[in-house]
């Protein structure tokens, strides 16, 4: 469950092809990058980018989730800020990535984890794995530095996620899947 959402898009008026027309914000989740619809309370001051909760109480911008989302279910508008906000989330939460990256495993012997990031080949994977071993990598700076070619670490994990929100991905490493995907799993 999320307790803090980025808002990605604000539709003040409700979409278009509602018969009820009140305020709707779409949301990124940002601990499992969730996509979300919600009603907005009234007078609320919701700007794009914005920071709201959205745990169970006391929400003070939204009033109540309408339900999680598929990126198709996304305004345009939400789809072009959308890398946008996952930059910022992610540069956020560098040591979450950076943990990724110190603690990735092999899943078997022909895959590793490393594999399933867009832009990491085998040699870049190499070199990672390489320095990892030395030290453990301290930020996305110390990263660059030890493995010149990833020049941009933080755009690989932005690919990643949008791939999978995207639903391009048989494997979810970051966000959440999609419900559908997460009935198919337990049958």
């Amino acid at each position: 469950m999320e307790d803090y959402a980025l808002v990605i898009e604000y539709l003040p008026l409700g979409h278009s092809s509602q018969i009820k027309r009140e305020p709707v914000v779409q949301l990124l989740g940002t601990r499992f990058f969730t996509l979300l619809e919600a009603t907005v309370k009234p007078n609320a001051a919701i700007v794009l980018g914005q920071r709201v909760y959205v745990g169970r109480e006391g929400r003070e911008e939204v009033d109540h989730i309408k339900g999680r989302i598929t990126y198709d279910k996304l305004t345009n508008g939400a789809r072009e800020f959308l890398p946008n906000i996952l930059r910022q989330t992610v540069e956020e939460r560098e040591s979450d990535f950076v943990n990724f990256l110190n603690n990735a495993r092999p899943i078997s012997i022909r895959v590793h984890t490393l594999d399933l990031l867009p832009g990491i080949g085998k040699k870049n994977m190499e070199a990672l794995l390489r320095e990892r071993e030395k030290a453990k990598f301290g930020s996305f700076e110390d990263l660059k530095k030890r493995v010149p070619t990833l020049t941009d670490p933080v755009g690989i994990f932005v690919h990643r996620i949008l791939n999978e929100l995207e639903g391009k991905e048989k494997q979810y490493l970051f966000a959440k899947p999609p419900f559908s995907l997460e009935m198919r799993r337990r049958f």
